[in-house]
């Protein structure tokens, strides 16, 4: 190489470097951003929920406003969003294509969840928390003028900040939103942005006050052959769980707006069909999140064999009619309190049944092995790593090509190496 050649090739490696170190300025200043305004925006939302549910639990009352509050949620979308809205799988939907993603969409997705736990209705939090930090991450990628694959990316970090701010999981959050969009690839690309994204808005959130919630796993059996027998066959009962579910989200919701075609008469059917079944039931068990539940599933509670079900029923009347909220609390509470049942039917410690069948269903709902055992390691901790690595596993190959994510898609088989790209069932 003469000498020409060598400056050449030197100014050529010194402008390709450059650049790339720009582009890693860039993104991590853009990250940091992502992730203190929707840090600061799921944080006011996560304690104004706490709020909202501790009146609806002083006030039992409430639960008669249910069908004016879902009255009231789908008069508000149907005049300000103006577009059909399909939760989460709306900010799926804007990864994978061009579909817009209206900045509106953060505070409508604020104020319905807010209106669904205040009367009692069955759902969750964090479907509400993707929703919002996916538009906060498409406006602000709109406001800087990036290309259509940048803003997928800005899109991503909202999601994985808002995740991470409400749920205490960084770890998992960064993931998450890479893993969600398409099963059997991970938009790698996305990674040093989300994880920053995410590590900043926990901890914004901490620093306000919004604490991780930790469940407590008093006994943990040695792993043996009889031990792994076990979780493998609760974990194949998981992925059937998680299939029903799901299906009856889909199915249910299909066969509602079949027969009702005027959105606000869905909505009063729904709203009464949800207050019938709490006053049918006698308690408020399984309306709002359900955290309560959760949480005596490691505190030695007796729970009984029907609450997954009741609670499956519960969340598929409220957010078929137009609620607001998300599915996967709920699919937290439906894996914990079967775990639970199963444990104490059998003898297994019930804590760690519950905490398997929390990270067996969300990952069989989900579609996301990766993020499932990451959300185990920091709710639970690493000592019981072989029971969630197994669970997830089994859960993840039993489940199918079902998902509560229709937007979802199934890049490559979990069965063989084959490219199938299908949509989620």
């Amino acid at each position: 190489m003469d000498n020409r050649e060598f400056k050449e090739t030197l100014f050529h490696k010194i402008d390709h470097n450059g650049h790339r170190a720009m582009s890693v300025f860039s993104w991590t200043i853009a990250s940091i951003v992502i992730g203190v305004l929707v840090g600061l925006f799921a944080t006011a939302f996560g304690l104004s929920m706490r709020k909202v549910i501790s009146v609806r639990e002083s006030n039992p009352w409430l639960i008669y406003f249910l069908p004016v509050g879902a009255v009231i949620i789908t008069f508000i979308y149907k005049k300000i969003l103006k577009v059909k809205d399909s939760g989460t799988n709306t900010v799926i939907a804007a990864i994978q294509s061009d579909e817009r993603l209206p900045f509106r969409l953060a505070p409508l997705i604020f104020i319905a969840t807010l209106i669904t736990h205040l009367v009692g209705g069955s759902a969750g939090r964090e479907g509400a928390a993707l929703q919002m930090g996916g538009a906060i991450g498409n406006g602000i990628g709109r406001v800087l003028h990036l290309s259509d694959t940048n803003k997928k990316t800005m899109i991503m970090c909202g999601m994985s900040a808002a995740f991470s701010a409400l749920f205490g999981t960084p770890m998992a959050a960064a993931i998450f939103s890479m893993e969600v969009i398409s099963v059997g690839i991970m938009h790698y690309a996305a990674l040093v942005p989300c994880v920053i994204s995410s590590l900043v808005a926990r901890y914004i959130a901490a620093y306000f006050g919004l604490g991780a919630e930790i469940y407590p796993i008093e006994v943990i059996p040695k792993f043996t052959i009889k031990t792994a027998i076990i979780i493998c066959i609760f974990a194949i009962i998981c992925g059937f769980a998680s299939i029903l579910f799901c299906t009856m989200l889909h199915k249910y919701e299909e066969f509602l707006s079949g027969k009702i075609i005027n959105p606000y008469i869905k909505a009063i059917v729904g709203g009464t069909s949800v207050l019938v079944l709490t006053l049918l039931v006698g308690n408020q068990t399984y309306n709002s999140t359900g955290s309560s539940i959760i949480m005596s599933c490691f505190t030695g509670a007796s729970i009984g064999l029907g609450a997954f079900l009741l609670k499956m029923v519960f969340t598929t009347l409220t957010l078929s009619c137009g609620y607001k909220g998300g599915e996967i609390v709920p699919t937290l509470f439906i894996g914990a309190t079967l775990g639970a049942a199963i444990g104490g039917l059998i003898g297994f410690p019930p804590a760690l049944m519950a905490a398997v069948g929390m990270g067996a269903l969300f990952c069989g709902v989900t579609n996301c092995p990766i993020s499932s055992l990451l959300i185990c390691f920091e709710l639970f901790g690493y000592e019981p790593m072989p029971y969630f690595l197994l669970a997830v596993a089994f859960s993840y190959w039993v489940s199918g090509y079902t998902g509560l994510y229709k937007s979802q898609k199934i890049v490559y088989s979990k069965y063989r190496s084959n490219y199938i790209d299908k949509h989620v069932q």
